[in-house]
């Protein structure tokens, strides 16, 4: 079942007027951004919670606007249960760092900037989780690496603030093109870009030949945004990011990306051994590294991500899996995992200057 929900492109739409609105609030109140911010975050989450009812019912709020049809590129938004888990996370971690980021930065730091950049990337995240297309659902892919790019090059007069901005977009970036060929050979064997077409043809996809070259460019692209190993180095160079970017962007949300597009394409992709191989064995590879590196790890900021990387590792391993019960067991940490761990962020950090906030803390 179906059903039109008009207020389903809101939860777009609010976070990018925030973000537009922010530097136009900052001229009339330093702190003025942060309070847009946390406007624009609320009413995207309440237009978020009206689309609860129906999707308890069973119904999957749908919107569609033609775009570039020729490209089969439409303005395809849903929303089931899925979406729902991961668009209340990000609109709840991000409410929360918005609320914590107004006293975290020095008065004299850029925040209308700092807030444009930040509802841009929930945005941009929102984008991900309700796309019903697929090679939308690239493009906002694409639009967080370089978000993320800017918010971790935020104080470009830090070296390594800059570095780590670079290794995150080359990484990312990379992996978002792999993402890309995947979605495009994934569309030619279903004949159509819709997700939801695309879940419907699951037998269809793991019969083709090319069910192996879309499994790896896809597994790509999920493994370089969720920092598996060999692409988790990119991780702990943007902790060089503020302390809010670190906690909501690498802690909650853009590294749990490619944990939603595992059990986003799971039906699809998931033939038994060949997924509980790849994506098992690089969840669990993940898991082990990152448990271990961080048992060598002095600085806070450091060890909470090599720890990250652990758990992500954890998660991919539990979907990898490939039963109900893995998938269940993998989402429930991703959800655990993004509010202790970016709890830890601000709290370690705090706890660790005990005077006036700056803007990076390396």
């Amino acid at each position: 079942m179906i059903g039109i929900s008009p207020p389903l492109v809101a939860i777009l739409l609010s976070p990018l007027l925030g973000a537009l609105l922010a530097p136009l609030a900052e001229r009339r109140w330093p702190r003025a951004p942060s309070v847009v911010a946390a406007v624009a975050s609320t009413l995207a989450l309440v237009a978020l919670l009206l689309q609860v009812p129906a999707i308890v019912e069973g119904a999957t709020p749908l919107q569609q606007w033609a775009w570039l049809p020729a490209m089969g590129l439409d303005l395809a938004l849903r929303c089931d249960g899925l979406s729902l888990l991961f668009a209340l996370l990000i609109l709840g971690m991000g409410l929360l760092v918005d609320l914590y980021a107004r006293y975290y930065l020095p008065t004299d730091a850029p925040r209308g900037r700092f807030y444009a950049l930040l509802l841009t990337f929930q945005a941009a995240m929102l984008g991900i989780v309700l796309s019903d297309n697929l090679l939308l659902l690239v493009l906002f892919w694409e639009l967080t690496s370089l978000v993320s790019f800017l918010l971790i090059g935020f104080d470009p007069s830090t070296a390594g603030a800059r570095r780590g901005a670079r290794m995150a977009l080359l990484v990312t970036g990379a992996g978002g093109l792999a993402l890309l060929a995947g979605v495009l050979l994934l569309g030619s064997v279903v004949g159509s870009l819709s997700l939801t077409e695309a879940l419907a043809a699951g037998d269809q996809v793991r019969n083709h030949p090319l069910h192996l070259p879309i499994l790896l460019l896809i597994l790509l692209g999920a493994f370089t945004k969720s920092a598996q190993v060999p692409f988790h180095f990119w991780l702990p160079g943007a902790m060089s990011a503020p302390t809010p970017v670190s906690a909501y962007l690498h802690s909650a949300t853009m590294v749990k990306a490619g944990v939603f597009l595992l059990a986003r394409l799971l039906p699809v992709l998931a033939d038994g051994g060949l997924w509980f191989a790849l994506v098992g064995g690089f969840g669990l590879a993940t898991f082990v590294f990152g448990a271990y590196v961080a048992l060598f790890k002095h600085d806070m900021k450091g060890l909470l991500a090599d720890s990250t990387i652990s758990h992500l590792g954890l998660i991919v391993f539990l979907i990898g899996l490939g039963t109900p019960l893995g998938v269940v067991a993998g989402l429930f940490h991703a959800i655990n995992h993004a509010v202790f761990k970016a709890s830890l962020f601000m709290a370690a950090v705090s706890s660790i200057t005990r005077r006036a906030p700056v803007i990076c803390d390396v």
